[in-house]
């Protein structure tokens, strides 16, 4: 194998290696972000559950502003 060849192919590992490591990082991050939203979305399921009836209204329940 010859000394270019040789070295192109080290500098698609180069940047092959570097690539996956930007790609882990995102999934990373992602992953991070996906629990938060997870977390944050059990939160609000929650307070909906809780919601009494009288809280549950709807705009069509409410009196127009001219009455």
């Amino acid at each position: 194998m010859s000394d270019a060849r040789l070295t192109e192919l080290e500098s698609k590992l180069a940047f092959a290696e570097d690539l996956i490591d930007t790609l882990n990082q995102t999934v990373a991050r992602q992953q991070t972000q996906i629990d938060s939203l997870q977390a944050q979305l059990r939160v609000v399921y929650q307070q909906v559950q809780n919601l009494t009836p009288e809280d549950a209204r709807t705009p069509r329940d409410e009196r127009p502003p001219h009455y």
